[in-house]
């Protein structure tokens, strides 16, 4: 929980002695880490796609777009982000209703919006401008929020959600809908107040059941019983669990994936790149990799607790929870404890506009914490 303090600006002070790359708001450790995960993509990628070159340097294009995003990002100060935060989430809801009115369809879903020189989804600006204007609301109020600022919020964080759900894509959805009810949680409103939440929202499940699309119940039902449709709903996960199973604890060895190379999995370069990770180097390898992700997320929750002020705080542990809850639910899904939402693993899945948001957010939480003052003695 976030102790309440009454400053809503940054501190004044002497600057902290910097080094060369503190100048350039980088911080080290954490795009060390960042970079390790990046040069896992690559590897494991020219595995995933069959060895396609081609594909491999557009996925290093795309390394290059998102990290020179959060390179941008980590220049500005959080003071900016705080004021233009109300434009930002309209412009945002603005470019959802867009999506609904004309934009592009794939694959079932009315997701992108197509500006001739590319596309992309203003659904992963939302990802990011949802926490911040939740942030921006309840900076400039008394903490623990009162009912009030709660019902306040809850709608800044059911508005995009509701869009989003409409295109349909109930994964981002509910992913957006974490990332504001995140910085609810770091508000420091009462665990009773979350258990209420929580037996209130377990009530309302037959509700939210029948406004949902078939296949979206179709994959709930998947999860409890796969192999009720082996080679029909069910075959995704059945191939998933018989790839990282497999595995076993030294992994078959780089390359030599065979639910992978036979093409037996599928979305093995997206959301079911983990399961030709877990095949192709066991357990010890998914050790370190889920190492590597708990050492990120240590990395994000230090700068969220060093953060000066109540905007920052809020956003950083926002933006650090939500990270977690991406490989949670992305691992989760493979193993087959979670339904198939469609939600990439961090900075290993193929994939451009959500690498570009999650680089984003990471480009902020360096902003966060390179632009620190520190207090006069």
């Amino acid at each position: 929980m976030i102790p309440q303090t009454s400053e809503n600006r940054f501190p004044l002070g002497n600057q902290p002695a910097r080094g060369f790359l503190h100048h350039l708001h980088i911080d080290v450790p954490l795009v060390a880490g960042l970079a390790f995960l990046s040069s896992i993509s690559l590897i494991i990628l020219y595995s995933a796609s069959g060895q396609q070159m081609e594909l491999l340097m557009r996925h290093a294009a795309r390394l290059g777009l998102a990290y020179s995003a959060m390179l941008i990002l980590a220049q500005i100060h959080p003071r900016h982000l705080q004021r233009h935060a109300p434009l930002l989430f309209v412009i945002g809801i603005g470019l959802l209703v867009a999506v609904l009115i004309g934009g592009d369809i794939g694959k079932g879903a009315q997701r992108w919006l197509n500006l001739g020189f590319f596309r992309f989804q203003p659904a992963e600006m939302i990802k990011i401008s949802t926490p911040m204007i939740i942030a921006w609301y309840l900076a400039e109020h008394v903490l623990p929020p009162q009912r009030r600022q709660i019902m306040v919020t809850a709608g800044l964080i059911a508005i995009p959600a509701l869009l989003i759900a409409k295109q349909p894509d109930l994964g981002t959805s509910l992913l957006v809908a974490a990332s504001g009810t995140a910085v609810l949680f770091m508000s420091g409103i009462s665990w009773w107040f979350q258990v209420r939440c929580v037996i209130l929202l377990a009530g309302l499940t037959p509700i939210l059941w029948h406004f949902m699309h078939d296949y979206q119940k179709a994959r709930i039902m998947t999860l409890l019983n796969p192999e009720a449709d082996p080679l029909g709903k069910g075959y995704q996960i059945i191939q998933s669990k018989i790839a990282i199973g497999s595995g076993g604890m030294y992994g078959k060895g780089w390359l030599n994936g065979t639910q992978t190379h036979l093409e037996f999995l599928p979305e093995r370069s997206t959301d079911f790149i983990f399961a030709v990770f877990a095949e192709e180097f066991g357990l010890l390898g998914c050790l370190g990799l889920l190492t590597a992700y708990l050492l990120i997320c240590c990395r994000c929750l230090y700068i969220t607790v060093h953060a000066q002020d109540t905007f920052s705080r809020l956003l950083a542990g926002s933006l650090s929870i939500t990270f977690f809850v991406y490989v949670f639910v992305n691992i989760g899904m493979v193993i087959g404890i979670l339904p198939v939402v469609g939600v990439p693993l961090p900075l290993i899945s193929y994939g451009g506009t959500s690498m570009v948001t999650l680089l984003a957010g990471f480009g902020i939480l360096m902003s966060i914490h390179t632009h620190r003052r520190l207090l006069p003695v």
